[in-house]
């Protein structure tokens, strides 16, 4: 069985769902400028400056599905399936517009504050995230955004005022989202342009540096506030498979999974790894630190390890074979696995083995924040979205994170349908690659009503929650 006070829910975020891009005094952020079609992964990659798009490129987070406006209709629908939790973030720039003002921004303050009250009000509890793929402008064009240390006392100063605001109401806290992101979109991630001749391996590191300090700190920090503030860390999760038992197969995996696991091995750990240690020394990189960041790190770790998982990954020395789809990290193809519409791999058991990898790593409670199936989702005549694919999805991954509580002993504190209500997708931009339980009516052009409407998969996540999960074990998806 599920522990009784097991946290169902859902999640959105801020530049993904919020829009109201120059509502109340908030500011320019990342999401305002990151376009829709082509140009939009080498804009957020870095290797393309925003700066010189053309002046009609549509930019779909500005608007994405106005939860601005909505977000009493959507708590509602949460309610209505029975969520526990639900997961969001806070626009930085809707607090701190320029990110350097000496005085939060009431109007935005205000406004989380009774989009908090909706969700208490409703049983239902926030999980924050305070930074998803999401920094002022401002601080971008004035500083180079993380690159610079002069963006952690702006960090800590917006961390003060909404923990400050929020306490007794928000306990569970997430610093940064996906925060390996940062190696793979370094734009979107983290704000992060490469000039000419620049290493962009050397300013990664240091920006990562810059961050995982950051958040170390405003554990800290949070602490401090409020003991019982729980504040964790997030990693875009997926164990990566040797694609044969080859031992170069073998050791290939190990790097990658390195790669990921060196952000949480940090802030779950309190210290640099040996193996990062020595990347560094072997390819030059010199970060830039005060002698008390080491300290900081070691004495403020995460309280939990928050996690989104949507598919494994499967790699092979030599680089060649057929390569697959999923996020943004490079895969081969596994052989073994069926791919969704988007060419990402579907691996149940896949998430098994990451939440069992990540305890037997760091012996810290998890939380899965996101979880979901991107997909065309095509209203009947009768307006009904009968979504069998994503329940199935959804079904299948369920039921193996239980087995990874039940059978193997994870401590798992939460479960979060990612984009429970559709939104704009984080990778290319478009509405018509669909997560939600709800659909919003609204095309990739941005056309569309914004009108809400329940899909099949509502229904069924709303028997899921109110079994506790156990109508899985007693049926197939319907």
């Amino acid at each position: 069985m599920m522990r009784e006070d097991f946290l169902w829910g859902g999640a959105t975020a801020a530049n993904q769902s919020e829009g109201g891009w120059q509502k109340d005094g908030r500011g320019m952020a990342i999401v305002d400028v990151l376009p829709h079609g082509e140009s939009r992964k080498a804009v957020m990659e870095g290797s393309l400056d925003y700066r010189a798009l053309p002046p009609d490129t549509f930019y779909p987070g500005r608007e994405a599905v106005d939860g601005y406006g909505h977000f009493k209709e959507d708590i509602a629908l949460f309610a209505e399936m029975g969520f526990r939790c639900y997961r969001f973030s806070i626009s930085w720039s809707r607090i701190f517009p320029t990110g350097e003002e000496d005085e939060p921004n009431e109007a935005g303050l205000r406004f989380y504050e009774e989009f908090i009250d909706e969700l208490l009000r409703h049983g239902i509890q926030p999980v924050v995230t305070l930074c998803h793929f999401d920094i002022p402008l401002a601080l971008v064009e004035r500083y180079g955004s993380w690159r610079s240390r002069q963006v952690i006392d702006c960090y800590l100063r917006y961390c003060d005022a909404v923990f400050r605001r929020f306490k007794g109401k928000v306990r569970y806290w997430i610093t940064f989202n996906e925060i390996n992101m940062l190696m793979h979109l370094p734009f979107m991630g983290a704000g992060i342009r490469f000039a000419p001749g620049e290493n962009p391996l050397q300013v990664k590191y240091q920006a990562a540096h810059n961050e995982l300090t950051a958040s170390a700190m405003a554990v800290g920090l949070g602490h401090e506030i409020c003991p019982d503030f729980q504040i964790g860390c997030m990693l875009a999760a997926g164990s990566v498979y040797p694609y044969s038992c080859r031992p170069e197969d073998v050791w290939e995996s190990v790097k990658k999974d390195r790669e990921n696991y060196f952000f949480t091995d940090v802030q779950a750990r309190g210290e640099y790894p040996a193996y990062a240690k020595k990347l560094f020394e072997q390819e030059g990189i010199q970060l830039e630190m005060l002698p008390e960041d080491l300290k900081v790190l070691k004495e403020n770790t995460a309280d939990f390890i928050a996690l989104s998982y949507y598919n494994s990954r499967c790699v092979r020395a030599d680089g060649q074979g057929e390569a697959s789809g999923g996020n943004v990290f490079a895969s081969a193809k596994n052989p073994y696995l069926e791919c969704s519409q988007w060419g990402w791999p579907i691996d149940p058991m896949g998430l098994r083995i990451t939440l069992n990898t990540l305890y037997d790593r760091y012996q810290k409670p998890l939380f899965i924040v996101e979880n979901g199936l991107g997909a065309a989702d095509t209203p009947g005549e009768d307006g009904s979205i009968n979504d069998d694919y994503r329940i199935s999805y959804l079904d299948a991954h369920i039921r193996a994170m239980m087995d990874a509580v039940e059978e193997d002993g994870v401590e798992l504190l939460g479960y979060t349908v990612w984009g429970c209500v559709d939104l704009v997708s984080a990778t290319t931009g478009e509405m018509s690659k669909r997560y939600g339980l709800i659909y919003v009516d609204k095309d990739d052009a941005g056309r569309g009503t914004l009108n809400r409407r329940r899909k099949k998969s509502f229904g069924w996540y709303q028997k899921v929650i109110a079994t506790n999960g156990e109508c899985l074990r007693e049926r197939i998806p319907e």
